[in-house]
């Protein structure tokens, strides 16, 4: 998809890094004691001019993943005081199946982190983005929601929103087009309160 991935230790640089902090610290009470497994995309010093690297969680029935580098990590880049970087960071709940995170979750992620910066657009809650080559391991569609168990957090550089990465199967994508992204999201969470890829309503 268009990313070099570098599996790394899982630990954050060796730089001051008070954005990446930020990000450990508000995940930790939902991932625990897991030890992260950590994808670094190559992005370099100063200027952060892209994703810093993609974090795996195994949470037992699921893995929980999180992006760094949509949000400033280790400087203030960008104008806006109250903001960091794009203003977020994307999450993403797969059920668990293997001992491994699946590395097509990964890559996407990856790929959408790309897409923020070379587009200029964050992508936020409501949206969605139809996949023309979805199918296999590709869902046929991604939408974008509040994170459900992330509140937005404040940290030095601004605020970071967690904004849940879901893939769609095509009967919800269908209900989707019919309605509006937003509120079908909000019915697979009566059945899917976590939105777990492979969950019910996200299964493709």
């Amino acid at each position: 998809m268009g990313q070099n991935l570098v599996v790394t230790s899982g630990e954050s640089p060796t730089d001051e890094a008070p954005g990446w902090d930020l990000i450990d610290d508000a995940v930790a009470p939902i991932v625990g004691s897991s030890a992260p497994f950590h994808w670094g995309t190559g992005t370099s010093l100063p200027d952060q001019g892209g994703l810093w690297g993609v974090s795996a969680y195994n949470c037992g029935s699921h893995w929980f993943f999180v992006t760094y580098g949509l949000s400033e990590l280790f400087t203030k880049v960008t104008d806006d005081p109250e903001v960091s970087g794009w203003g977020e960071e994307l999450t993403m709940r797969v059920l668990r199946q293997e001992d491994d995170p699946p590395q097509w979750a990964v890559k996407l992620l990856a790929r959408l982190g790309e897409l923020v910066f070379q587009r200029k657009t964050p992508f936020l809650p409501g949206g969605r983005l139809e996949m023309p080559d979805g199918g296999g391991e590709v869902p046929p569609a991604l939408a974008w929601t509040e994170d459900p168990e992330l509140s937005p957090a404040h940290g030095p550089f601004g605020s970071v929103q967690f904004v849940a990465t879901i893939g769609v199967s095509i009967d919800t994508l269908a209900r989707m087009r019919s309605e509006t992204t937003g509120a079908v999201v909000e019915t697979v969470k009566t059945e899917n309160p976590l939105l777990l890829v492979g969950g019910p309503g996200l299964t493709w």
